[in-house]
Order: structure tokens, then sequence, then C-alpha cells
């Protein structure tokens, strides 16, 4: 199982994922990959205009949380605190895989 590091086409969020998911979430999403919270946050817009009695389709809700992330990404502290959260974790969960020899797998870095 490789496992890559894959950019969110939103909010610029990067985790390790495998290469099976990213395709996954793609098919879902106009061939764009969306971090979890960014994914969530484009279907409650798809569903929220769905519930309106106008149809909302899905390029539009990913439109519409695409340009919420660019205007608030830039000068957001939750960004930056998410992204230390991230780092800190990432460096734990490091120390632990070293003792563990069951767990291999390959890593390399992707854009999306």
């Amino acid at each position: 199982m490789e496992i890559v590091l894959a950019k969110c086409d939103c909010c610029g969020l990067k985790e390790e994922c495998t290469i099976e998911y990213i395709s996954e979430v793609k098919e879902n999403f106009e061939g764009k990959w969306l971090c979890g919270l960014c994914s969530e946050a484009v279907r409650d817009e798809f569903n929220r205009g769905n519930k309106k009695q106008y149809f909302i389709e899905m390029e539009e809700a990913l439109k519409a949380h695409m340009s919420f992330c660019r205007k608030y990404k830039s000068n957001n502290p939750a960004v930056h605190v998410a992204d230390g959260m991230r780092q800190m974790l990432r460096r734990r969960s490091g120390d632990l895989s070293t003792n563990s020899s069951s767990k291999k797998y390959t890593s390399r870095s992707i854009t999306t």
C-alpha cells in the first residue's frame, strides 16, 4: 500500500492518503481532492441547497466552498493552529512508528 501526501484543492491542508482513497474522493468532487473538513462542508452546502426547493449541483457547492476558503484561509489563525497540531502529531506518530517494525509503506509527495 502506497501512501502519498495530497493537498486539499480548497484549503490547502495536506494529508497522507492512499492513492485509492484520493481517486475515490476526486470521483465525488468533480476531479478535485478535498480534505475531510472541506468535503463535509461541500456536502452540507449541496444538501442545504436541495432542501430549499431549488437544485444545487455539486459543482456549484464546490465553487461556493472554494471561494469561501480563498477568502479566509490566508488570515485565519485556526488554519495555523490546525497545521501546527498536524505537524506535532505527525512527529509523534513518527516516533511511535520507529518502534513498530510491522508498519512499512512508501511515502511520496504529489500535488493534486
